[in-house]
């Protein structure tokens, strides 16, 4: 068990990553997962806990936090009218299938491939932040049939393999397919509903030696940091949505892609070795 101070220390790191995850997901629209993974490998490697596992738990933490700020996020938005149903309902099955084969490979994959990977698609995540534009398109419907039945899947697949609920993904691809910006959002929250979900059920089956798993610990899900994230999420979001509505997000969206850049960067590192 680690000293007393060691824990006070990391109480205190959770309770500024799930504050600053919340405002995050509400100010930018995208999740606090792509904050949360980084933030507890550290947060679990600083007190002895970097296995060959630590990765799963990380992914498996954070996912367990969307399940409740999806929730709370679809629920919000759909007072609003901003869910679009039939999206939601004809790309959740896709996804949820994606999510499922997520969990399988992920369990089966080693922690450093998994960083890898991790910094491979925030590279991704943040070149789009910082260089995308508002007025590209793929197209002016969101796919259907056989491309539906393609990107679904592979949407929750790489959702899961980071970590991360429906915003990251989702969020670009709908507005790439002509859906504004505010209903993609809200939408995109029900993708990380239909991922987090089957996802956690797999990571609680997974089995993590007990002396490689912090305290408080099921299958690969911390409960302690999972509930601290939760209740300063649940605090500071609505502040994230509140600033979003009262100041242009775009110059943020751009500093929060050389942060997301560095986080990945440092990630691909670690998984070299350097």
């Amino acid at each position: 068990m680690p000293e007393m101070t060691l824990l006070l220390s990391m109480l205190g790191l959770l309770l500024l990553i799930g504050a600053f995850a919340g405002v995050l997901a509400g100010l930018l629209g995208v999740g606090g997962g792509i904050v949360l993974v980084p933030a507890f490998f550290y947060a679990f490697q600083t007190l002895g806990y970097g296995g060959p596992q630590v990765m799963q738990m990380c992914l498996a933490t954070s996912l367990a936090t969307i399940i409740v700020t999806s929730l709370r996020s679809v629920l919000s938005h759909n007072k609003k009218g901003a869910v679009d149903w039939e999206i939601l309902k004809s790309w959740a099955p896709g996804i949820a299938i994606g999510a499922i084969i997520g969990v399988s490979i992920a369990a089966r994959l080693s922690s450093i491939f998994l960083q890898g990977i991790f910094g491979v698609l925030g590279l991704v995540i943040g070149a789009y932040l910082g260089f995308g534009n508002s007025n590209w398109r793929l197209g002016q419907a969101m796919p259907g049939g056989l491309r539906r039945a393609v990107m679904s899947p592979v949407l929750g697949f790489m959702s899961v393999l980071m970590g991360i609920g429906g915003g990251s993904f989702g969020v670009p691809l709908m507005s790439l397919y002509n859906i504004p910006i505010h209903r993609a959002v809200a939408t995109a929250a029900g993708f990380g509903m239909t991922i987090a979900v089957p996802s956690v059920i797999g990571f609680l089956l997974l089995e993590i030696a007990p002396e490689q798993r912090p305290p408080f610990t099921i299958g690969a899900v911390n409960l302690v940091a999972f509930f601290i994230v939760i209740a300063m999420t649940l605090i500071t979001a609505p502040l994230g949505v509140r600033l979003a509505h009262a100041m242009n997000p775009k110059p943020l969206k751009r500093v929060f892609a050389v942060f997301l850049t560095l986080v990945a960067l440092n990630m691909l590192r670690k998984a070299l070795g350097w």
